[in-house]
C-alpha cells in the first residue's frame, strides 16, 4: 500500500488499493458509520475536499474513492460503464467497509448511487444525492437529428487514433476548464486555481484520452425511474436549482418519489451541478441533519 498526501487545505491521506489488477486511489477518515462519497464525470476525490473533514469529524467513517479512469486511478484502455463503476464500489465495499452504508454521489456518482441501493441492498443503509444524472450519456430519443449528428461525429473524432489526441489536448486545457465551471457554478469565487488543478491534472495521465473517448460512446446505463421500484432506504435529494446539465426540472420524479418512498428533497438556490463544492456549509449541514433524523 502506498500512502501520499492529498494536496487540500485539510491534511488527510489516500491510499491504494488493487482491484482487478488496477491501482484504485481513496481515502478514508473518521470513525463511526461508514459514508462513500462517489464522484461525477471528470472528477476525483479532491472534488469531496471540503466535506470529508467536516463529515468525518461529525462522528462519520468518511470515505471517498477514484473511479476507475479518473483521478489518480488506473487508466485502463477498455470499455467503460456504470455497470463496470458498480462492480468496483462493491468490491471495494467488501474489502474495507462490510457494514451497511450511506451512498453520497454527484452527478454520475448520483446514479451510480441509486443503482448501488437497487442492485446491491444489503450493503446499502441509505443514499444521498446531488445532482443526480439521468444516465452516464444522453439516450438517441432524448435529442432531436441534428444534436444526435453533433454528438456521434464528436464521439468518433475524440476516439480517432490520429485526431482523438489533438482534440482531447484542447478540451482539457485549462482556459476551457474555466469556462466550462462558469457555466455550472453560479458562485465565481467557488471557481478557484485549486479546483481547475485537480480537474486537469488527471487528464494529463497516459490513457485519459482513450478513457475520455471510450465514456463518451458508452451506454447511458438504467433510467433512475426503472431503479426506484427496487429501494428501500431512505433518500436525500439536494439540488442546485441552478443547474443547467441537470436541470432542476429533473427533480420532479424524485419530489413525486417522496409520496411513495423515504425521501427528502432540498433544493438549493443559486446553486449549480456541484453544491458539495459550490455550497459545502449547505451541504455537509443538511446531510448531518438527515443522518441525526434517521438515525444513520
Amino acid at each position: 500500500m502506498t500512502v501520499e498526501q492529498l494536496p487540500t487545505p485539510t491534511t488527510f491521506e489516500r491510499q491504494t488499493w488493487e482491484w482487478q489488477g488496477h491501482q484504485i486511489r481513496y481515502v478514508s477518515m473518521g470513525t463511526g458509520q461508514p459514508l462513500v462519497l462517489i464522484h461525477g464525470f471528470g472528477a476525483s476525490i479532491g472534488h469531496w475536499r471540503k466535506n470529508i473533514p467536516v463529515l468525518a469529524e461529525a462522528g462519520y467513517q468518511v470515505f471517498a474513492l477514484d473511479l476507475l479512469g479518473f483521478g489518480g486511478s488506473s487508466k485502463p484502455s477498455l470499455e467503460y460503464n456504470l455497470e463496470l463503476w458498480v462492480e468496483l464500489i462493491r468490491d471495494f465495499w467488501a474489502a474495507k467497509i462490510q457494514q451497511p452504508t450511506v451512498f453520497v454521489g454527484n452527478s454520475i456518482g448520483g446514479l451510480l448511487c441509486l443503482m448501488l441501493l437497487a442492485e446491491h441492498p444489503e450493503i446499502s443503509a441509505g443514499g444521498v444525492l446531488l445532482n443526480p444524472a439521468g444516465g452516464l450519456n444522453h439516450r438517441p430519443e432524448e435529442l432531436n437529428l441534428l444534436l444526435r449528428l453533433i454528438m456521434g461525429t464528436f464521439s468518433k473524432v475524440v476516439s480517432s487514433q490520429v485526431l482523438g489526441p489533438w482534440l482531447f489536448d484542447r478540451v482539457r486545457q485549462k482556459a476551457r476548464i474555466r469556462n466550462s465551471l462558469k457555466q455550472v457554478y453560479r458562485d465565481p469565487d467557488a471557481i478557484t486555481d485549486e479546483l481547475i488543478d485537480l480537474l486537469h491534472q488527471p487528464s494529463c495521465d497516459p490513457g485519459a484520452q482513450k478513457v475520455f473517448a471510450s465514456i463518451l460512446s458508452a451506454p447511458a446505463g438504467p433510467r433512475p425511474t426503472e431503479l426506484f421500484p427496487k429501494i428501500h432506504v431512505p433518500l436525500l435529494v439536494m439540488w442546485g436549482e441552478a443547474d443547467p446539465w441537470t436541470p432542476i426540472a429533473g427533480a420532479q420524479v424524485y419530489q413525486s418519489l417522496a409520496e411513495t418512498h423515504d425521501v427528502k428533497f432540498v433544493g438549493i438556490p443559486d446553486t449549480g451541478h456541484c453544491p458539495h463544492d459550490e455550497r459545502p456549509e449547505v451541504v455537509n449541514a443538511q446531510i448531518l441533519k438527515w443522518l441525526a433524523q434517521k438515525k444513520l
